[in-house]
């Protein structure tokens, strides 16, 4: 992990099973993420990436650990004009992003008493990055939203 690395904690109450699902399969990362990814989810199997309509598929995303249920880990997706059209970022931005080296996030889920604890790790960074930027804010986000699925039913609204 280097220095760079953003690092988010969170306790969910619910098993390490059910958390796992809730990171691997559509049928819970559409709702709270609103995306899906089709992989199997084997150390080293690409990832395609759907979202909003669209999909990015690149070989360089592709899925590093995977320790059902206590450790994933994958490279971030690829910087497309597509993806940058459907989350609305500029040519500008897209440029910036595009040009820095390839993220990696994983996945630490530790089973507690009664909870789970989450352990986000992104890193892979240079100095200054605006992916980091993005990330920092949009983290703590998706995991708010990917608790209270778990724990209400729900998640938050979009």
């Amino acid at each position: 992990m280097g220095g760079d690395a953003f690092v988010y904690l969170a306790r969910i109450k619910t098993t390490p099973r059910e958390l796992w699902r809730a990171l691997t399969e559509p049928q819970f990362t559409e709702r709270y993420w609103g995306l899906s990814f089709d992989t199997d989810w084997a150390p080293g199997s690409p990832m395609t990436w759907a979202e909003r309509g669209g999909s990015i598929a690149d070989p360089g995303q592709r899925v590093l650990e995977a320790d059902p249920p206590r450790r994933l880990a994958y490279t971030w997706h690829t910087f497309t004009p597509e993806w940058a059209e459907r989350a609305r970022v500029g040519e500008d931005a897209l440029a910036a992003i595009a040009a820095e080296p390839r993220s990696q996030v994983a996945f630490d889920l530790e089973p507690g008493a009664g909870t789970v604890r989450l352990k986000v790790t992104h890193d892979g960074f240079e100095p200054g990055s605006r992916v980091r930027g993005m990330v920092v804010e949009g983290w703590p986000e998706l995991v708010s939203s990917l608790k209270t699925l778990l724990e209400t039913g729900e998640p938050l609204p979009g």
